[in-house]
């Protein structure tokens, strides 16, 4: 019986899998090898340095991340606060893709100012400009408060220092929301 072909596909979903189950730390040839039934040899065929593999990995991730972020339950609320619950959820969800993908320096954007004027945001943005009537750079410095205050939450969450509760951390978002809000309307730091 003819062995099965192991594609590069495969071999991303399985790294994928070991770095969303035990961390970014245990992605290696054997590892990967492991979960797919295989030798290190169809691993190392299709990435001859394990960096490689984490960064395909990075990408896989990142999609993975941005569409759960855009599953919003409750549009109503509002897109900014239902990303901000989102992002908080993810990290108490999927605490070790969330290390890899914000703490471990795989990141391709260095900070979140360059990251609210990615490619990606400019059609969401625009989009909460015209619901929040605000211009988009108006709508930018909110997304920017909301994201800090976001990525801290969630952060402290996903290293285990604090006990996540839904209730309290919706009001905060809402708060520093509103309050982010104000200051862009009224001009206020």
């Amino acid at each position: 019986m003819p062995k099965a072909k192991i594609t590069r596909e495969m071999v991303v979903d399985a790294a994928f899998e070991t770095a969303r189950i035990t961390g970014i730390e245990n992605v290696n040839a054997r590892t990967v090898s492991e979960k797919l039934g295989c030798s290190t040899q169809p691993v190392m065929y299709h990435f001859a340095k394990i960096e490689e593999l984490k960064r395909a990995v990075y990408e896989k991730a990142d999609r993975y991340h941005t569409e759960y972020l855009m599953n919003i339950t409750n549009p109503e609320e509002g897109i900014m606060l239902g990303i901000g619950l989102n992002y908080i959820r993810f990290a108490i969800r999927e605490p070790n893709l969330f290390r890899f993908i914000f703490q471990s320096g795989y990141a391709v954007e260095n900070s979140l100012l360059e990251m609210v004027d990615s490619e990606e945001l400019k059609p969401l943005l625009a989009m909460m400009s015209g619901a929040m009537e605000m211009t988009v750079e108006q709508t930018k410095e909110v997304f920017v408060t909301i994201a800090m205050f976001a990525h801290g939450y969630a952060s402290i969450i996903a290293n285990n220092s604090l006990e996540y509760d839904e209730k309290t951390v919706a009001a905060h978002l809402k708060r520093a929301y509103r309050g982010a809000v104000l200051a862009v309307k009224t001009g206020g730091n």
